[in-house]
């Protein structure tokens, strides 16, 4: 057998001991099976068995195969007065299977690749694997809520009591407005104030401030009423409103208007008093 037939035969061995072949691979090493090499192969797959046993805790079966195979040939590699052979002289050394020497040197590599593979790749038995635990999302305050909480946490706080405007038809309006002048936020609170068609119409803000012209109040935002009862709406002041004194809530077209004509006023809320 030539010098690159038994290197072949050699890397076969190997790969069958530690990963099996395929029927290609099966075939190539029958034909290069020089008569012991059944012989060899249980050596590389002992020395894969046995580095493969290394670190481990928990004990698990071998396979059937290679475990029927030690067992038949305890004899042979473990109660052989012979095993492991004691050479007397060089000659005798030399003299030895090339299989010997050479099969075990690649056995010990193979178990070393083997042993590199499982360290990488297998899980600790003791490894505890923890779920994260859910992170509980903010809970997100209701307008009502905001308004409380505004009213228990700032001083200075602006407060006004809604009155019913020019439009006849709004009988019984209630409510009162609160505003922050320095969080530059504030709530209003309506009791009676009619369901819109949105589709048609829609209510609107407006913050008439001393440092602004009375012609051109402050634009506080747009809203619809969709239910009877207690409504809150959030004040949407597009510029900072600094002394107000009268709110006052109109009724546009959808999307509402720059400039108000206050043909409809639905309600008005004059300033009254400041929270010390």
């Amino acid at each position: 057998m030539s010098e690159d037939q038994q290197e072949l035969l050699f890397d076969l061995l190997t790969r069958k001991a530690v990963y099996g072949l395929d029927e290609a691979e099966e075939r190539q090493l029958k034909s290069l099976d020089p008569g012991n090499a059944d012989e060899e192969l249980l050596s590389l797959e002992m020395t894969a068995a046995a580095i493969s046993m290394v670190d481990f805790s928990v004990v698990e079966e071998l396979p059937a195969n290679l475990a029927g195979k030690i067992s038949t040939t305890a004899d042979t590699w473990v109660g052989s007065a012979e095993w492991p052979p004691v050479y007397k002289n060089v000659e005798e050394v030399t003299k030895g299977s090339w299989f010997g020497w050479l099969g075990w040197g690649t056995a010990v590599a193979a178990g070393l690749a083997l042993a590199a593979n499982i360290y990488f790749t297998r899980i600790e038995p003791n490894q505890i694997v923890t779920t994260p635990t859910a992170v509980e999302a903010p809970k997100v305050l209701t307008a009502s809520e905001k308004r409380e909480e505004l009213l228990r946490s700032t001083a200075g706080l602006i407060k006004a009591n809604w009155a019913i405007g020019n439009v006849k038809e709004f009988k019984d309006i209630g409510g009162d407005v609160v505003w922050s002048d320095e969080k530059q936020i504030g709530f209003m609170r309506f009791r009676g104030l009619p369901v819109n068609d949105k589709s048609k119409e829609t209510y609107q803000l407006w913050i008439f401030d001393k440092t602004q012209d009375k012609a051109t109040p402050i634009d506080g935002g747009t809203f619809d009423v969709a239910e009877n009862g207690e409504v809150i709406i959030p004040i949407d002041s597009k510029l900072r409103a600094l002394e107000p004194a009268m709110f006052a809530i109109t009724i546009e077209k959808p999307g509402g208007v720059v400039v108000s004509k206050r043909e409809k006023i639905a309600a008005l809320a004059t300033v009254e008093s400041r929270t010390s």
